[in-house]
């Protein structure tokens, strides 16, 4: 009998308590949202079921949980820890981008610029609510809508907040369907989401495309240093791209590579959510913000799009501004589809994806100089 009492002691059942239930529920909508609903289920599927491992409660000192050196968990969670996982992810990233509609359209650039400012509203809102700063600016992130670069500078400044700072990075990023629509709605007219845009009146040519990886990387790095980590592998893998001689390497760094990192980086962030670490204050004051940055990050998109067509004669459909984000392809496709709302015969995706794709670079270099001046 006494055997049988220690080991029931030793259960699941008996070590939860309630903030293991809340997560595992967590987890569970998760898992909900990605497989039902769609919502991003290469993200959310591999995040909640992370989380609902993460938080089967087990006896301490056996080397299971994520936190606990020598563990399984713990190894793999080095990935994020280290950035490993985001800078691969960016690899992959810059081997599936295509820049020829931004090449086409440099304005559009100033976009993916323009919803940046989230990043640094957000910086000043959670610095006032008592964060410190290396808290504050890995908060401040999550405007970007960049999941990898959320969790890179997160590692680099506030590695204690990895978990809540992903997690809500991730679900606005799966949220983007729930998120954008009612504030593009708010911001432009019926009239402007018509607009129409022009065609390239150019086409990009093949060296174009090759000469813009490698002046990428040195002009912003230069600016950004920092950002080396994430902007480095991004353009490296676009030029895997372009260059013509590399396509295996390309196609793995597109499909392999980042479907490897992917699995890992979500499964360790969930896993990291076990909750008598997650479950604070803390965590609700980040998701609260994270929910501010976002919205902020998608209006002031929108916000400048309509500003920039006051001094311009060739006019920018508003909605574009939403797609500065960096949440790639979904804040896109949502324009695109906000677009064909408003007009069926109306197709944004192609410069919704130009102002996605300079959001993701305006992001990294964000992450960057709030490295450099944190450290």
């Amino acid at each position: 009998m006494d055997l049988l009492i220690q080991f029931l002691s030793n259960t699941g059942y008996y070590l939860a308590d309630y903030r293991n239930i809340v997560m595992l529920v967590v987890g569970g909508l998760f898992l909900y949202l990605g497989t039902a609903k769609g919502y991003e289920p290469l993200l959310l599927i591999p995040i909640g079921f992370g989380v609902i491992v993460g938080n089967i409660p087990f006896f301490k000192g056996f080397g299971l949980g994520i936190y606990e050196k020598g563990s399984v968990l713990h190894y793999l969670y080095f990935g994020v820890r280290s950035g490993l996982y985001p800078s691969i992810v960016f690899l992959g990233l810059g081997a599936m981008t295509d820049f020829s509609s931004l090449l086409a359209k440099p304005r559009l650039m100033l976009l993916g610029a323009a919803a940046q400012m989230g990043i640094y509203f957000t910086l000043l809102s959670a610095l006032a609510l008592g964060f410190l700063p290396k808290e504050a600016a890995s908060i401040a992130i999550i405007g970007g809508a960049d999941g990898p670069t959320s969790i890179f500078l997160t590692a680099r400044l506030a590695p204690h907040l990895i978990g809540p700072v992903a997690i809500a990075a991730y679900s606005y990023m799966a949220l983007i369907p729930v998120i954008q629509p009612p504030i593009m709605r708010l911001l432009t007219t019926e009239a402007e989401r018509k607009i129409r845009m022009t065609e390239p009146t150019r086409e990009v040519t093949r060296r174009e495309r090759l000469i813009f990886p490698i002046a990428a990387v040195i002009l912003c790095c230069f600016l950004a240093p920092a950002s080396i980590p994430l902007l480095g592998p991004l353009f490296f893998g676009n030029f895997l791209k372009e260059c013509g001689q590399t396509e295996r390497l390309a196609q793995t760094a597109r499909t392999a590579i980042i479907d490897i990192a992917t699995i890992f980086l979500g499964f360790e962030v969930g896993a990291s959510t076990q909750g008598d670490v997650f479950l604070t204050a803390k965590s609700v004051g980040i998701f609260v913000l994270g929910a501010v940055a976002f919205s902020i990050a998608t209006g002031s998109g929108v916000l400048f799009a309509k500003l920039m067509n006051v001094f311009s004669k060739e006019k920018i459909n508003p909605l574009l501004g939403a797609a500065g984000v960096s949440a790639v392809p979904g804040s896109a496709r949502e324009v695109h589809l906000m677009g064909l709302e408003a007009d069926p015969s109306n197709y944004l995706l192609m410069h919704g994806m130009a102002c996605n794709s300079s959001g993701v670079i305006g992001s990294a270099i964000c992450a960057g100089i709030l490295w450099s001046f944190m450290r």
